[in-house]
């Protein structure tokens, strides 16, 4: 049995990353609006991807003998106002998540919880790969958002992007 706050916090991010793919999949919806489809591709995998973060929450929990508490998914309260401010929006959303598995790594380490811990150093890592990549599209928009043409490229480059599942062996 898993300590009672770590068991609460991992609960709490099933929520969160369901949440994500929600988020994600509003961010998506918005761009395929605009015809900016590559960039409705991202985060359409993007949404498949927290979707799957919050399956693996699921598995380890229950492999672990807890109980699932699901709680409902709040509409996304990010505006949507222009292209730009969605990929910020991207890398701010990234960053709190990131926040939220260190909170329950640290939960985790007060408890002695090796095998949570290690649970997570996949997420940790993951973590920086998605602040890697939101930040880096950030910049790419900031670089090439401006010109029609290079804005295209950037989209066409974006739609290529296909949902690989997560590799973590549970």
């Amino acid at each position: 049995m898993l300590d009672t706050k770590v068991t609460e916090l991992l609960n709490q991010q099933i929520n969160k990353e369901l949440y994500s793919a929600y988020l994600y999949l509003d961010f998506s919806n918005y761009y395929y609006d605009l015809g900016l489809d590559g960039f409705g591709n991202w985060y359409k995998v993007q949404a498949q991807e927290e979707r799957d973060h919050a399956m693996l929450f699921v598995q380890y929990m229950l492999n672990n003998g807890e109980k699932i508490v699901l709680e409902a998914i709040d509409k996304p309260a990010v505006e949507l106002t222009d292209a730009k401010a969605v990929l910020e929006e991207g890398l701010k959303h990234e960053q709190y998540v990131t926040s939220l598995i260190h909170g329950i790594y640290d939960a985790a380490y007060s408890v002695k919880d090796f095998r949570t811990m290690q649970f997570l150093d996949w997420f940790v890592k993951e973590q920086g790969e998605e602040e890697t990549n939101a930040d880096g599209l950030v910049k790419k928009f900031e670089l090439f958002g401006g010109d029609p043409k290079s804005l295209y490229m950037l989209d066409s480059e974006l739609g290529g992007r296909v949902y690989a599942a997560p590799s973590l062996a549970l």
